[in-house]
């Protein structure tokens, strides 16, 4: 099979034994070979009874892949290369950064920083000095 596990983040991998593939020929141009091999590659990886998620990641997953899910199973496909290996190896690292970016923590909330009053207190202070300036130059007074 392919290589190295695919490892999605830390310790936690594919489990090949999990991985259904399937194999049809691509679509688009080629010549003769093009109809002899079933070089698109059709990865499938049942999130909903998977164990070889954490509890919590596997429940963000669900929550944000849902709309990409059929019955609990998620999908990816591959069909760029011409040969099955390559768009093997393509499918399960699409899956793999598809998984890690579905399971990563939700970012820390902002935290909203307070103005000190000194600068608020110049701003205004710059601002009257403008006003006053722009006021002096009506033309009241010239004549």
């Amino acid at each position: 099979m392919s290589g190295p596990a695919h490892v999605i983040r830390g310790s936690v991998s594919l489990p090949e034994a999990e991985l259904m593939w399937r194999f049809s020929r691509s679509s688009g141009p080629g010549g003769q070979h093009v109809n002899t091999s079933d070089s698109k590659a059709e990865l499938r990886f049942d999130l909903a009874k998977t164990e070889a998620l954490p509890p919590v990641w596997k429940e963000r997953a669900l929550e944000r892949l849902a709309d990409r899910l059929v019955d609990g199973v998620i999908t990816v496909r591959a069909s760029e290369h011409r040969s099955q290996w390559r768009n093997r190896e393509t499918a399960a690292v699409r899956l793999a950064s598809l998984l890690a970016e579905a399971t990563a923590p939700p970012p820390r909330p902002r935290r909203k920083t307070k103005i000190p009053r000194g600068i608020n207190e110049r701003r205004l202070r710059e601002k009257k000095q403008r006003a006053e300036t722009k006021r002096g130059r009506t033309g009241r007074g010239w004549s």
